[in-house]
Protein backbone atom coordinates (compact mmCIF):
# COMPACT_ATOMS: atom_id res chain seq x y z
CA UNK A 1 0.00 0.00 0.00
CA UNK A 2 1.32 3.48 -1.00
CA UNK A 3 -0.77 6.53 1.23
CA UNK A 4 -1.41 9.01 -1.81
CA UNK A 5 -3.64 11.06 0.26
CA UNK A 6 -4.44 11.37 4.07
CA UNK A 7 -7.09 14.33 5.64
CA UNK A 8 -8.04 15.37 9.06
CA UNK A 9 -11.36 14.51 9.04
CA UNK A 10 -12.76 15.17 13.02
CA UNK A 11 -11.77 15.09 16.75
CA UNK A 12 -14.44 13.81 19.09
CA UNK A 13 -14.70 13.83 23.16
CA UNK A 14 -16.66 10.16 23.05
CA UNK A 15 -18.02 7.49 20.97
CA UNK A 16 -21.56 9.39 20.22
CA UNK A 17 -19.17 12.07 18.23
CA UNK A 18 -17.48 10.05 15.74
CA UNK A 19 -18.96 9.87 12.30
CA UNK A 20 -21.03 7.31 10.97
CA UNK A 21 -19.45 3.64 10.09
CA UNK A 22 -18.47 4.04 6.46
CA UNK A 23 -14.84 2.95 6.51
CA UNK A 24 -12.86 0.46 8.58
CA UNK A 25 -11.02 1.92 11.66
CA UNK A 26 -7.64 1.41 12.80
CA UNK A 27 -6.92 2.86 16.29
CA UNK A 28 -3.28 3.33 17.11
CA UNK A 29 -3.13 3.70 21.37
CA UNK A 30 -0.49 3.35 23.92
CA UNK A 31 1.07 4.84 27.45
CA UNK A 32 1.90 8.47 27.25
CA UNK A 33 4.80 8.95 25.42
CA UNK A 34 5.39 6.04 23.76
CA UNK A 35 5.72 7.24 20.13
CA UNK A 36 2.20 7.37 18.67
CA UNK A 37 2.32 10.55 17.15
CA UNK A 38 5.41 9.91 15.72
CA UNK A 39 4.52 6.50 14.36
CA UNK A 40 1.56 7.87 12.52
CA UNK A 41 3.49 10.79 10.79
CA UNK A 42 6.13 7.90 9.96
CA UNK A 43 3.29 5.61 8.27
CA UNK A 44 1.27 8.60 6.73
CA UNK A 45 4.68 10.26 5.45
CA UNK A 46 3.07 13.49 6.33
CA UNK A 47 5.40 15.02 8.70
CA UNK A 48 3.46 16.35 11.78
CA UNK A 49 0.01 15.16 10.86
CA UNK A 50 -0.25 14.28 14.07
CA UNK A 51 1.12 16.27 16.54
CA UNK A 52 4.41 15.38 18.61
CA UNK A 53 5.24 16.71 21.76
CA UNK A 54 7.88 16.26 24.90
CA UNK A 55 4.82 16.72 27.08
CA UNK A 56 2.98 13.41 27.22
CA UNK A 57 -0.84 13.20 27.06
CA UNK A 58 -1.18 15.56 23.93
CA UNK A 59 -4.04 13.66 22.40
CA UNK A 60 -6.71 14.27 24.16
CA UNK A 61 -9.52 13.13 21.59
CA UNK A 62 -10.45 10.57 19.35
CA UNK A 63 -8.81 12.24 16.29
CA UNK A 64 -9.96 10.62 12.41
CA UNK A 65 -7.78 10.94 9.65
CA UNK A 66 -9.16 9.51 6.33
CA UNK A 67 -6.93 7.70 3.95
CA UNK A 68 -7.63 7.58 0.32
CA UNK A 69 -10.75 7.99 1.18
CA UNK A 70 -10.80 3.96 1.82
CA UNK A 71 -10.18 3.57 5.40
CA UNK A 72 -9.64 5.96 8.73
CA UNK A 73 -6.35 6.23 10.97
CA UNK A 74 -8.06 6.73 14.52
CA UNK A 75 -5.50 8.40 17.09
CA UNK A 76 -6.27 7.78 20.76
CA UNK A 77 -5.71 9.52 23.94
CA UNK A 78 -2.68 8.03 25.74
CA UNK A 79 -3.24 6.09 28.85
CA UNK A 80 -0.96 6.20 32.41
CA UNK A 81 -0.33 9.49 32.03
CA UNK A 82 0.58 11.07 35.46
CA UNK A 83 0.54 15.00 35.26
CA UNK A 84 -3.05 15.14 35.21
CA UNK A 85 -6.18 14.61 37.93
CA UNK A 86 -7.54 10.71 38.42
CA UNK A 87 -10.69 12.31 37.20
CA UNK A 88 -9.43 13.66 34.26
CA UNK A 89 -7.13 10.21 33.72
CA UNK A 90 -9.99 7.94 34.60
CA UNK A 91 -12.17 10.03 31.73
CA UNK A 92 -9.89 9.70 29.10
CA UNK A 93 -8.83 5.69 29.93
CA UNK A 94 -13.19 4.63 29.50
CA UNK A 95 -13.64 6.95 26.21
CA UNK A 96 -10.64 5.09 25.03
CA UNK A 97 -12.34 1.79 25.96
CA UNK A 98 -15.65 2.59 25.30
CA UNK A 99 -14.75 3.09 21.42
CA UNK A 100 -12.31 0.30 21.38
CA UNK A 101 -15.19 -2.15 22.45
CA UNK A 102 -17.83 -0.59 20.94
CA UNK A 103 -17.11 0.58 17.60
CA UNK A 104 -18.47 -2.04 14.59
CA UNK A 105 -15.96 -0.23 12.15
CA UNK A 106 -12.97 -0.86 14.25
CA UNK A 107 -11.03 -3.57 12.27
CA UNK A 108 -7.76 -3.73 14.18
CA UNK A 109 -6.46 -1.67 17.39
CA UNK A 110 -2.71 -1.30 17.41
CA UNK A 111 -1.06 -1.53 20.71
CA UNK A 112 2.58 0.63 21.33
CA UNK A 113 4.96 -0.65 23.39
CA UNK A 114 7.89 0.97 24.13
CA UNK A 115 11.39 -1.27 23.61
CA UNK A 116 13.21 0.44 25.70
CA UNK A 117 11.89 -1.18 28.94
CA UNK A 118 10.65 -4.53 30.20
CA UNK A 119 7.02 -5.55 30.51
CA UNK A 120 4.51 -2.75 32.04
CA UNK A 121 1.87 -3.73 34.38
CA UNK A 122 -0.70 -1.13 32.57
CA UNK A 123 0.52 -2.49 29.01
CA UNK A 124 -0.24 -5.94 30.51
CA UNK A 125 -3.36 -5.10 31.74
CA UNK A 126 -4.62 -3.36 28.86
CA UNK A 127 -3.67 -6.66 26.46
CA UNK A 128 -5.47 -8.57 28.96
CA UNK A 129 -8.34 -6.36 28.40
CA UNK A 130 -8.58 -6.54 25.20
CA UNK A 131 -8.11 -10.53 24.97
CA UNK A 132 -10.67 -10.61 27.60
CA UNK A 133 -13.06 -9.03 25.56
CA UNK A 134 -11.86 -10.68 22.19
CA UNK A 135 -10.96 -7.62 20.31
CA UNK A 136 -8.46 -8.02 17.29
CA UNK A 137 -5.28 -6.21 18.02
CA UNK A 138 -1.67 -5.87 17.35
CA UNK A 139 1.78 -5.33 19.09
CA UNK A 140 3.81 -2.95 18.03
CA UNK A 141 6.73 -1.95 19.53
CA UNK A 142 8.37 1.47 19.16
CA UNK A 143 11.48 3.19 19.22
CA UNK A 144 13.66 0.39 18.40
CA UNK A 145 16.59 2.13 16.81
CA UNK A 146 17.41 3.64 20.48
CA UNK A 147 18.68 -0.34 21.44
CA UNK A 148 20.81 -3.02 20.25
CA UNK A 149 19.73 -5.50 18.42
CA UNK A 150 20.50 -7.97 21.93
CA UNK A 151 18.52 -5.51 24.11
CA UNK A 152 15.12 -5.40 21.80
CA UNK A 153 15.08 -9.02 21.18
CA UNK A 154 15.56 -9.67 24.72
CA UNK A 155 12.53 -7.04 25.78
CA UNK A 156 10.36 -8.29 22.81
CA UNK A 157 10.74 -12.10 24.35
CA UNK A 158 10.50 -10.76 28.12
CA UNK A 159 7.12 -9.42 27.14
CA UNK A 160 6.28 -12.68 24.77
CA UNK A 161 7.17 -14.65 27.89
CA UNK A 162 4.08 -12.33 29.98
CA UNK A 163 1.27 -12.74 27.36
CA UNK A 164 2.33 -16.69 27.28
CA UNK A 165 1.31 -17.12 30.85
CA UNK A 166 -2.61 -16.45 29.80
CA UNK A 167 -2.45 -16.52 26.25
CA UNK A 168 -2.12 -19.66 23.59
CA UNK A 169 -1.71 -17.82 20.65
CA UNK A 170 -0.14 -14.35 20.37
CA UNK A 171 -1.29 -11.60 18.11
CA UNK A 172 0.63 -10.18 14.99
CA UNK A 173 3.66 -7.77 16.06
CA UNK A 174 5.22 -5.14 14.30
CA UNK A 175 8.88 -3.65 14.97
CA UNK A 176 8.95 -0.20 14.42
CA UNK A 177 11.12 2.69 14.00
CA UNK A 178 9.89 6.53 13.36
CA UNK A 179 13.43 7.61 12.12
CA UNK A 180 14.84 4.62 9.94
CA UNK A 181 10.86 4.20 8.93
CA UNK A 182 11.45 0.30 9.83
CA UNK A 183 7.71 -1.50 10.26
CA UNK A 184 6.39 0.79 7.84
CA UNK A 185 5.78 -1.45 5.11
CA UNK A 186 4.98 -4.26 7.41
CA UNK A 187 2.28 -2.41 8.91
CA UNK A 188 0.53 -1.18 5.64
CA UNK A 189 0.32 -4.03 3.96
CA UNK A 190 -1.38 -5.88 6.62
CA UNK A 191 -3.93 -2.99 6.57
CA UNK A 192 -4.45 -3.45 2.94
CA UNK A 193 -5.22 -7.27 3.61
CA UNK A 194 -7.59 -6.48 6.26
CA UNK A 195 -9.26 -3.92 4.26
CA UNK A 196 -9.65 -6.85 1.39
CA UNK A 197 -10.49 -9.55 3.96
CA UNK A 198 -13.39 -7.58 5.80
CA UNK A 199 -14.39 -4.79 3.74
CA UNK A 200 -17.86 -6.42 3.46
CA UNK A 201 -18.45 -5.80 7.19
CA UNK A 202 -18.57 -2.09 6.50
CA UNK A 203 -20.21 -2.10 3.01
CA UNK A 204 -22.31 -5.26 2.45
CA UNK A 205 -23.20 -6.29 -1.16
Amino acid sequence: MRIKNVVFTMSSPNLAGCPAEKYPEYAFVGRSNVGKSSLINMLTGIHNLARTSADPGKTRLINYFLVDEEWYLVDLPGYGYARISKDKRKGWDQMVREYIESRNSLFYTFLLIDSRHEPQGNDLRFVDWLGGKGLPFCLVFTKVDKLSKNKLQFTIDAFKKEMEKKWEELPPVFITSSLSGAGKTEILKFIEQSNSDNVALINPA
